[in-house]
């Protein structure tokens, strides 16, 4: 007797390789072996009757059936989503799990400290930090909750503007202070590629003169290379304020200012526990507005 298709399976199936490019691709994002990712995707050609990849060495792009189905596989997942996160935001218990994300420099400072609190007050509710520099997908409900510093939140995200955010140039306890000693320093910059657009211009117009002899893709690393002696960096006033081992060499960069923003998808803004840990925050991080603007 044949099995009945597992439709939602094949369609996530099919997706990952077409994102991905590649069956190592999907299986990563799949979370499943090579092999299997390989089998689905001979058992749902086999079953329509039709090649849905063509392959070029390990790579694959999809065919004019692939793409077709692709169409409706992006539907349906739009459709699901939009189901999960409606259903969600009904969901009045202050119980379950959520997903709050932050850089790696908001959730070491701000974040966790906050986080012992919450658990006191809703023992029910598991919070899962991801700590990623990068803007994660809240309508694929890669997270629930973003703390994000930007100017311009995303107009499909419901969002709560915390504080201005300050920015200065910073130097390790210790080393002279004076302007002369401070040319003679290298300098910490993010990687090429990563960090905000507008740090970098100020470096190349302002720090052109200094050799930047440490890159790093993290700001709380930068800020420890700072300590360890590395060289100047540019960083958010939260951070370097808070260190007792960093000086901060001038006032803050207007230039530099950003916001602090709480973000989180509109089906999802009712939900009990996700307002509760939203309200905390919140309330918390207006209280330390003078750390966030470097007064």
């Amino acid at each position: 007797m044949s099995s009945t298709p597992d439709i939602a399976g094949d369609l996530r199936t099919l997706l990952a390789i077409a994102r991905e490019g590649s069956l190592a691709g999907a299986a990563r994002r799949l979370r499943v072996n090579h092999s299997t990712v390989f089998r689905r995707l001979g058992a749902i050609e086999a079953r329509l009757g039709t090649r849905l990849f063509e392959r070029h060495g390990g790579s694959y792009a999809t065919t004019a059936a692939g793409e077709d189905l692709l169409r409706t596989a992006e539907r349906v997942e739009a459709e699901v989503e939009a189901l999960e996160r409606r259903l969600s935001g009904q969901d009045l218990r202050l119980t379950g799990s959520l997903r709050l994300t932050a850089p790696d420099d908001m959730a070491e400072v701000l974040v966790l400290p906050l986080l012992a609190e919450f658990r006191n007050a809703y023992p029910d509710i598991t919070v899962e930090l991801v700590i990623d520099n990068r803007m994660l997908n809240l309508t694929r409900r890669e997270a629930d909750i973003a703390v994000r510093p930007t100017l311009r939140p995303p107009e499909t995200l419901a969002g709560r503007r915390v504080a201005r955010l300050a920015s200065a140039v910073y130097g390790a306890v210790g080393e002279a202070p004076s302007q002369a000693a401070e040319e003679d320093q290298r300098w910490i910059a993010w990687e090429e590629g990563a960090g905000p657009p507008q740090l970098a211009r100020w470096l190349a117009d302002n720090a052109d003169r200094h050799a930047i002899g440490y890159r790093s893709n993290s700001m709380l690393n930068q800020a420890r290379a700072v300590r360890a002696g590395l060289g100047l960096a540019v960083l958010p006033c939260f951070l370097g304020d808070s260190d007792p081992r960093l000086r901060r060499v001038a006032a803050p960069l207007p230039e530099l200012d950003t916001e602090l923003w709480l973000l989180t998808h509109p089906d999802l803004q009712r939900t009990a526990r996700i307002r509760a840990l939203l309200d905390l925050l919140y309330d918390s991080l207006r209280r330390q507005q003078s750390l966030f603007e470097g007064t």
